[in-house]
């Protein structure tokens, strides 16, 4: 009887002990698990706040008429100098004027999808209307150093030494309308994201128009 009594303690205290093993490791993998889970976490986190910067635009409220208008002129001003760039390739025969309408697609083509995300967080439309153009009297669309259709035309009909020249000229002149929009933006704007952008452009421009006034100086 006693034998018959002591015999399944045995099992059971090492049945007990089992579970309870398990049960530990269990909980230690469920830690480790969720250590793991925690840095995906983290990461996502860190992910997303590096997008939401990257994407990030002012407040709304925090900006007046002189941050949407340089916003609503700067990208049509943009979109030219893209299309003035992408020319070069085929055309420009000298390999800075190559490399430097490289760079100018590089940079403007993300601000504009800046200055277009803070219009829409603004809740402004992207295209000026007819009352704002008759202010900015430079150019041939009420915008400064904007380059008319003729000039375009000329650009896209010339090839090598000839284009070189004729974009170097037509950048310069580009850039310097910028310039002045950008330098407006510091002046009367309020949001901080497009007085900086307007510095960003205020500093790249002006050394781009130097390397081309060098460029011309050469050819």
């Amino acid at each position: 009887m006693t034998n018959f009594q002591h015999a399944p303690r045995r099992p059971r205290g090492r049945r007990l002990a089992v579970v309870g093993i398990v049960a530990t490791g269990g909980l230690l993998l469920a830690a480790c698990g969720g250590n793991d889970d925690m840095k995906g976490m983290d990461h996502g986190s860190k992910d997303s706040s590096a997008s939401a910067k990257a994407t990030a635009t002012p407040a709304r409220g925090d900006f007046n008429d002189a941050d949407v208008s340089f916003a609503q002129m700067m990208i049509p001003h943009h979109q030219q100098a893209l299309e003035m760039a992408k020319l070069a390739d085929g055309r420009a025969g000298d390999g800075q004027i190559t490399s430097l309408a490289g760079k100018i697609e590089k940079a403007q083509d993300p601000e504009i999808t800046t200055m277009k995300s803070w219009l829409n967080a603004w809740g402004k439309p992207v295209s000026p209307s007819s009352d704002s153009m008759p202010g900015m009297d430079h150019g041939s669309d009420g915008m400064a150093g904007m380059m008319s259709q003729k000039d375009m035309d000329r650009l896209k009909a010339a090839k090598g030494a000839d284009f070189d020249r004729a974009f170097a000229q037509m950048m310069i002149h580009h850039h310097k309308g910028a310039i002045t929009m950008a330098e407006d933006e510091q002046k009367s704007g309020r949001t901080a994201a497009a007085k900086k952008l307007a510095g960003d452009v205020i500093k790249n421009q002006s050394a781009e128009v130097t390397t081309l006034r060098k460029i011309l100086d050469r050819l």
